[in-house]
């Protein structure tokens, strides 16, 4: 390996990092990082004084202007738009936990709030570490603007924050008396586990079956999962918690195949709300470094 790649393969975990905190797709985070490293090997790299500030602007903006088409072709996404899974472990270098949660599927879908400016600006600021004036700098922007967008970025997160927190222990425990409960759903089991007004969101990306709208409501989201239970006879199914993104996630397989990967959010006795990823292009990637769990798995 050569020195300019070398030195690039160091900072990867790091523009990886940023690139898909920035776009909410590892498939989009790559190519970022293709043409970055494209730029970096046509570079004078003599000249630069530092490596990693190059870098990191060039990711930075490219990941910009990528997210800028992606939100007006989200506009026209099929159905609810869900982040894909990041399944690179080089790609979560993160020791702090609070600097890993930034990459849960919770955190990503605050960000979607965001304008693509704010974005870039808010994880450089509070993700990232990076002063003001060094965002400001990457951003080719002034110092006060880079301010002014961090600012307005931290209090939409603020008013958009889930509506409680509950720790991953109670997301696990209340994701598996759902898997349970889904083995043989009724109407009282599954109602027993959502709060009244909790909101099903699924992402089938218009190429399987899935709601092409949120359901609101615990009856209606049990009517629908006792009318998936019915289209699972006669398959083999298996179910398996998973630690997907940093959260507890339920992973379904239908005849070895992965079809579904759910994540809650919880009031600390009910499920307030599920996210159902079931566009098979986004699961390709988790699919492949999964398997199928044996027979002790919830099934």
């Amino acid at each position: 390996m050569d020195a300019p790649t070398e030195l690039f393969q160091q900072h990867r975990p790091r523009l990886l990092g940023l690139a898909y905190r920035m776009l909410g797709t590892q498939a989009d985070a790559e190519d970022v990082l293709h043409d970055a490293w494209l730029r970096w090997h046509a570079q004078d790299q003599a000249g630069l004084d530092d490596a990693e500030a190059w870098l990191v602007t060039v990711t930075t903006r490219l990941a910009l202007d990528r997210l800028r088409h992606a939100k007006v072709e989200r506009e026209h996404y099929t159905g609810p738009w869900l982040p894909e899974p990041l399944v690179e472990p080089e790609a979560q270098p993160d020791s702090q936990a609070e600097q890993a949660q930034t990459l849960t599927h919770s955190f990503l879908l605050m960000l979607e709030r965001l304008s693509p400016e704010e974005r870039a600006a808010f994880l450089l600021r509070e993700v990232f570490d990076y002063s003001h004036a060094e965002a400001a700098s990457i951003l080719g922007i002034t110092e006060e603007s880079c301010r002014q967008r961090s600012h307005r970025a931290k209090q939409r997160l603020r008013e958009e924050r889930v509506r409680f927190s509950a720790n991953t222990q109670t997301q696990r425990r209340l994701l598996e008396r759902f898997a349970l409960a889904l083995r043989r759903p009724s109407e009282e089991n599954l109602r027993a586990l959502l709060s009244e007004d909790a909101i099903q969101v699924a992402d089938g990306g218009g190429l399987v079956a899935a709601t092409l709208r949120p359901l609101l409501g615990s009856e209606r989201i049990t009517r629908l999962y006792l009318q998936i239970h019915k289209h699972e006879q006669g398959h083999d199914i298996r179910r398996d918690l998973r630690v997907v993104n940093g959260e507890p996630a339920l992973l379904t397989w239908v005849d070895g195949q992965l079809t579904t990967v759910v994540w809650i959010e919880c009031d600390g006795e009910r499920i307030t709300a599920l996210h159902a990823l079931r566009n098979p292009q986004k699961l390709a990637r988790l699919a492949a470094v999964t398997k199928s769990p044996a027979g002790s798995s919830l099934h």
